[in-house]
């Protein structure tokens, strides 16, 4: 072919835009890391030490391979739910739990003593926190509660409060928060699962969305999790962690529990089957009280005197406000810092920001247990998380 002719390909892409019929596939992208540099850039009550984020990627590496972290230590604890790897009934099973635990996973904080806080006793031990809402979900299935069934969450006559305050019964004086948002939250799932959309192509038909089961949810995402992110975020009103900021016209995007439900799903089946995604890097840590609480601990989060105070005092911080937004936002960006240094220093790792959340996270509890907390975590009480 000459200078002077034609890409035929060339051709054959411009008719297909005059006629209308250019499609390009984007990448899905979820937007919580834009918004995320975007409040860090704007921040005035939350900085960031770079110098602090530089140390503690080195610390953070050296002691991830130490302890040879892997999406493998997810399953290594004993309540989480194990990977069937069947393809079937097993399967569906685990992936309606994981569903389940992170539609709950919420607002586990009291300011009772060890002793007096809202506790579930479960195979012989008693269990605080995130993991009182595992036992209590294992706890429930045992006893013959369907607690993981969307079918269960859709009968208002047998799922009621009083059968989720049983399943949620503690072994202390105090219940566990949020139980009637808990409640809804279920419910509206339920909804969605079963809620039937118009057939491509039809003005009668329709089809139900998700044909009542979240592995039909992870199935439309494509192998994608940015796409399941979005997905989430869009029918779900209970996912839709977004919050106004510094007068943006867009919400900043934190969507702690819907990445959070994707990471799940990625460490309990190794990467594997319905834990395959091949965006699994554009998931960022999962903003809630704890990993900011050890990042300031370690230098890289630092607060302005009066948000300092009011953590300190351990006041609560109104949900959405723009502290709380700024916490969230910036712990997001500070865990991509570190990130970047950790792959600038070791290219060859395989390290995101889902592990270092999992590590931070199960470090700051390691230090709770021992009595070796430095600072106190920000109380904001909310089903984000």
């Amino acid at each position: 072919m000459s200078d002077d002719e034609a890409d035929p390909e060339l051709l054959a892409l411009l008719r297909q835009h005059l006629q209308g019929k250019l499609t390009i596939s984007e990448e899905p992208e979820t937007g919580v890391l834009e918004g995320a540099e975007y409040v860090y850039n704007n921040a005035i009550d939350v900085a960031i030490d770079m110098r602090s984020c530089k140390n503690a990627a080195a610390v953070i590496y050296s002691r991830m391979q130490r302890k040879q972290y892997s999406p493998a230590t997810w399953s290594d604890h004993e309540l989480h739910p194990k990977a069937a790897h069947d393809g079937a009934e097993g399967d569906r099973a685990t992936i309606a739990f994981i569903f389940t635990m992170d539609l709950l996973n919420f607002s586990f904080w009291s300011e009772r003593p060890e002793a007096e806080r809202f506790a579930i006793e479960y195979r012989g031990k008693r269990w605080t926190g995130y993991w009182s809402l595992v036992a209590a979900l294992q706890r429930a299935l045992e006893e013959g509660i369907p607690i993981t069934d969307s079918h269960f969450w859709q009968d208002e006559e047998e799922f009621t409060l009083d059968i989720l305050k049983r399943v949620f019964r503690s072994c202390t004086d105090e219940e566990i928060p949020l139980l009637p948002e808990r409640l809804a939250c279920l419910r509206e799932a339920g909804k969605v699962l079963y809620e039937c959309s118009r057939e491509p192509g039809s003005d009668t038909g329709s089809i139900q969305r998700y044909q009542c089961h979240p592995v039909n949810l992870i199935d439309a995402a494509n192998g994608s999790a940015a796409r399941l992110v979005n997905l989430m975020a869009r029918d779900f009103d209970c996912f839709r962690d977004e919050h106004a900021f510094d007068g943006r016209r867009k919400p900043i995007r934190i969507l702690k529990r819907a990445q959070i439900l994707v990471a799940d799903l990625w460490a309990c089946f190794e990467g594997e089957g319905y834990g395959e995604f091949w965006d699994i890097d554009k998931i960022t840590m999962f903003a809630d009280y704890r990993v900011p609480q050890i990042l300031n601990s370690m230098g890289c989060l630092t607060y302005c005197p009066p948000l300092n105070s009011a953590i300190q005092e351990k006041k609560e911080i109104p949900s959405g406000g723009s502290w709380e937004v700024q916490l969230r936002a910036c712990t997001i960006w500070c865990v991509e810092l570190i990130r970047r240094e950790i792959i600038k220093e070791h290219p060859e790792s395989h390290i995101n920001a889902v592990l270092i959340d999992f590590f931070l996270y199960d470090t700051i509890k390691e230090m709770e247990a021992a009595g070796q907390e430095t600072v106190p975590h920000h109380r904001t009480r909310s089903i984000w998380y």
